[in-house]
């Protein structure tokens, strides 16, 4: 059992785990032991989540969701199957718990009058500049 939130738990039943060989280091153990492991959570079909919570998780979860509604993490950070599997299972948790929470919305606002002043009298300013530069004519004397 995995407790994200007070609300929200996710059953040992929900969770897949699959272990498979791991790249980079570990000398001759990495070709002999699984310590890569694969983390899939049926997040679409849960009953432990809210509608919402599974739409920005969807979101949030970007590449690692699948067609079929399914989570996939990849841990392969430690030589250790077990702590790979805690990893795995805390960034479920993060990524879920993260998902709980509503963006705020954002409330359009209007630039004051006196930003609005300064913003064009900086324009002026920069367009005398540059009037400045151009080709300079004999007076006339």
């Amino acid at each position: 059992m995995l407790q994200v939130t007070d609300d929200i738990t996710i059953q040992d039943w929900e969770l897949t785990e699959v272990f498979t060989r791991a790249s980079g280091p570990g000398g001759q153990n990495v070709n002999k032991v699984s310590t890569a492991v694969e983390l899939r959570f049926a997040a679409a079909s849960s009953p432990s989540l809210p509608v919402p919570v599974k739409n920005r998780l969807r979101r949030l979860a970007g590449r690692r969701w699948s067609e079929d509604g399914t989570l996939v993490l990849q841990v392969q950070d430690t030589r250790s199957q077990a702590r790979n599997r805690e990893i795995a299972r805390e960034r479920l948790a993060e990524l879920i718990e993260k998902a709980t929470h509503a963006p705020k919305r954002r409330i359009a606002t209007r630039p004051t009058m006196g930003s609005k002043k300064r913003r064009l009298k900086a324009k002026a300013v920069r367009g005398e500049v540059k009037a400045m530069r151009g080709k300079v004519r004999p007076s006339d004397e």
